[in-house]
């Protein structure tokens, strides 16, 4: 039997940075079009389509859909996470729950044969469907549903499933008399927006969409499961893996294959591996940087919490390090629980069987207690003045330290647990950041900056 070849070793080593950013595109961008992300990069991706076809199949189990309008990567998830609904989102704000059902029944509205639709006829056929489902409804009268539905027809533009070719929706939202817009449909964008692994009428549950893991799994399954927690997580903790896929970590080779695909830089410490992106572009969770004070606050807290551990190191009180909150198990619950039972096809209905996965390692972690990280932020405000923190957050330093704890925990950098926070090994990687601030003019504070020492 030959060897599988190492993943885009048939690249040319002058063309290889070229496919590396392709791939880095594919991995963080939902929509390739012509216009989206930007022009030109349609055009890059798919010189390199039938290579990124091949080796997102073989690596990650990922389906790669690539024509001449737009690139779409359909990924094989292996749990459900909070953080995907990033994806479906305008101006930063994930969408709630009334926003991701407007934006699933929009899309069942569209008749095959329909090649434009104006604005008024799109609500005609959407409200009977919305107000049929208790608790959702749709009242034109009502501000927040027709914000709601602004948004959702708004993030169809963006990615090209509707052109307005006539009208205004910011006229229409504005209530301006008889505003309307009219809408060019583009349906094969609509039909790759929503492309499950098994239709939805053949499955009894949320996890029947998922990779199923069966209790003996092959040496390559385990690797692409590693390979696809390296491309979709900051970091990867023994910790929170099970073994297999713990030593499939370990062994080098996978980490290194994910790496020469993209780009990115392996990092390896004895508690986990993780691919560093100088270029902070592989990432939908900049960190650290100079964006909101959230972010900046996040980083300094760090570095406050690495103070406390270099100074105190053994007067810290470990605890043993709990599993990684299983919003997985509440998202199925969620999910399920709104199935419409007389949907599914029982003939042709496939339930997803129980994983046996064996139960990752056991660790410690220090403790760093609420008092302590209310008195870390209490110092910065007194260091840099409230005013630094802009105005959202200058009279709320409890607030502020909430919502960069939460930053800090979807980035695996701390644990919340009862009475303070435990600090994952990652977290030490920041231990030098530092509160960079311009010279003061005359009138007063300047907003805080952050900098990597030594920059």
């Amino acid at each position: 039997m030959s060897r599988r070849r190492r993943p885009a070793q048939r690249i040319d080593p002058a063309d290889l940075g070229s496919y590396q950013q392709a791939m880095r595109r594919v991995l963080t961008c939902d929509l390739i079009t012509r216009s989206r992300p930007r022009p030109g990069v349609l055009a890059h991706v798919l010189r390199w389509a039938d290579e990124l076809s091949e080796d997102l199949r073989d690596l990650f189990g990922h389906t790669l859909i690539a024509t001449t309008e737009h690139v779409r990567l359909v990924r094989a998830p292996d749990l459900l996470d909070p953080t995907q609904r990033q994806v479906f989102a305008r101006g930063g704000r994930p969408f709630d729950r009334r926003r991701l059902a407007y934006l699933c029944l929009l899309l069942a509205s569209f008749q095959r044969s329909q090649v434009e639709v104006s604005l008024a006829d799109l609500i005609r056929h959407f409200a009977p469907s919305a107000n049929s489902i208790d608790g959702l409804g749709y009242d034109p009268t009502d501000g927040t549903h027709k914000a709601a539905l602004v948004d959702v027809c708004s993030w169809l533009v963006e990615h090209g499933a509707l052109h307005v070719s006539d009208g205004s929706l910011e006229a229409w939202a504005g209530g301006t008399g008889q505003a309307d817009a009219l809408f060019d449909i583009d349906h094969e964008v609509c039909e790759v927006l929503f492309r499950p692994a098994r239709p939805v009428q053949h499955v009894t549950g949320v996890t029947g969409l998922l990779v199923h893991h069966p209790a003996e799994p092959t040496r390559e399954q385990t690797a692409r499961r590693a390979r696809r927690l390296l491309a979709e997580h900051p970091v990867v903790h023994y910790a929170d893996v099970t073994p297999d896929v713990a030593d499939a970590l370990r062994t080098p080779g996978v980490a290194e294959e994910v790496a020469h695909l993209t780009g990115l830089t392996v990092e390896r410490r004895a508690e986990g591996v993780l691919l560093a992106d100088s270029g902070g572009l592989f990432t939908d969770r900049p960190f650290p940087g100079r964006g909101s004070a959230v972010n900046r606050t996040a980083g300094l807290l760090l570095a406050k919490i690495a103070d406390r551990m270099e100074t105190a190191r053994a007067a810290l009180t470990h605890l043993p390090l709990p599993p990684a909150p299983d919003a997985h198990a509440d998202l199925v619950a969620g999910i399920d629980s709104a199935l419409p039972r007389e949907g599914v096809v029982d003939a042709l209905a496939w339930t997803a069987p129980a994983d046996a996965a064996a139960a990752p390692e056991p660790a410690t972690a220090p403790l760093i207690e609420q008092g302590r990280l209310e008195a870390m932020v209490d110092d910065l405000f007194a260091e840099f003045g409230a005013a630094s923190f802009t105005a959202a957050w200058q009279r709320d330093p409890r607030g502020l330290l909430d919502a960069a704890l939460e930053l800090l925990t979807d980035l695996l950098l701390l644990r919340p647990v009862p009475g303070g926070v435990l600090v994952l090994p990652a977290a030490l990687r920041y231990r030098n950041i530092q509160g960079a601030l311009p010279q003061r003019p005359d009138t007063g504070m300047l907003p805080l900056g952050l900098e990597p020492e030594g920059t």
